[in-house]
């Protein structure tokens, strides 16, 4: 249906299924500017005793190893890790978990605490190239490289309109004592690195109004589709039981009856079987007919009684079953495993013409 039809806003059902499917709007900039922040805040706190903790372990280190002959043995050795895992544990770890904490809240904010546990099932379609290829080079991608390249510039700008003016003060600190320059150092990078913290997290606010935004209109719904949803709603559940069953035995008595112009069978080789047809009217094979267990057992035994091709190729099996319904065409990623497939159907259908 085209898109201009959807024109409704999603109700609260959608937007709970869409839920359920690990959808939400969630802004990734968000995350990162609340981390650099987080680390920043963490930084100013904490610095003079990361400072205080790295120099004191530094000092024991080069004391250790100013004695070759003792901090090469095994106790040496181990004295040294040791050193270093207490220093970083005790000055680099606390700031570190202010960050993961961060992190967590701001995901926790712009989506709640409901995990979604079907965001997690394995896709094969993620683990397939042209899906990456897909992603990377698709329809969204000027949209997030413009996005990207603005980001760079503005924030850019902003450390460049604060570094300049300390050039010169940083030029006249020639000959200041090493104490005194690092403090007037690390100063000045802190000024530069909060300014950049203050338009990321600028950027990324509108980056949330945007993905919001996108979010909300990628679930609209058409005025039939918000007509059936109430109207189902105020059926009683028997009813809607039988409406369903209804509904699904027209639906496979409709998918077996297209079964036949099927030009192959994809089978696992037992719990799935995906029938595909490829005619020439679209760009793309369409599936006529999926099913798992049973079904795909009727589904094998149809084909068989109509000469329907069956290649057994359990990973394609399972991937056109999990991500494309009965009507639609194969996704871009699944086009090189299917062609294979239909390329050896008829490759096999040309050598039993050319054996009559």
């Amino acid at each position: 249906m085209a898109n201009h039809d959807k024109t409704e806003k999603a109700t609260p059902k959608r937007r709970s299924e869409a839920r359920k499917k690990g959808q939400v709007a969630k802004s990734t900039d968000l995350n990162g500017a609340v981390v650099l922040a987080a680390g920043l805040v963490g930084l100013t706190f904490m610095g003079p005793k990361v400072v205080s903790g790295i120099s004191s372990a530094m000092r024991s280190i080069f004391a250790q190893i100013s004695h070759p002959g003792e901090a090469t043995t095994a106790a040496g050795l181990h004295a040294l890790m040791s050193l270093a895992m207490s220093t970083i544990l005790a000055t680099v770890a606390p700031i570190a978990a202010m960050c993961v904490a961060a992190a967590v809240l701001a995901n926790v904010g712009q989506v709640g605490m409901k995990p979604s546990l079907q965001a997690l099932k394995p896709s094969f379609g993620k683990l397939n190239p042209l899906t990456g290829f897909k992603n990377v080079f698709g329809s969204r991608a000027p949209f997030e490289g413009a996005k990207a390249i603005a980001k760079v510039l503005i924030v850019g700008a902003v450390v460049a309109l604060a570094l300049i003016p300390q050039l010169t003060q940083l030029g006249a600190s020639v000959g200041t004592p090493p104490a005194a320059l690092g403090s007037l150092i690390s100063s000045s990078v802190m000024g530069v690195a909060e300014r950049a913290s203050i338009a990321w997290l600028l950027i990324a606010v509108i980056d949330v109004i945007w993905q919001r935004h996108k979010f909300n209109k990628s679930l609209k719904m058409t005025k039939q589709e918000v007509k059936e949803e109430h109207r189902n709603a105020d059926l009683p559940p028997e009813i809607k039981g039988a409406i369903r069953r209804r509904q699904r035995q027209a639906a496979m008595a409709r998918m077996m009856a297209a079964l036949p112009q099927a030009d192959v069978v994809v089978t696992n080789p037992t719990h799935f079987a995906v029938a595909l047809q490829y005619d020439g009217s679209h760009p793309a094979p369409v599936v006529v007919a999926k099913g798992q267990d049973l079904v795909a057992k009727q589904i094998r035994r149809i084909a068989e009684e109509n000469n329907v091709p069956i290649v057994p190729d359990p990973p394609l099996a399972r991937a056109l079953h999990k991500s494309v319904e009965i009507g639609q065409m194969i996704p871009a990623e699944l086009y090189a495993a299917v062609a294979q497939v239909l390329a050896f159907v008829y490759r096999m259908a040309g050598r039993r013409k050319a054996a009559r």
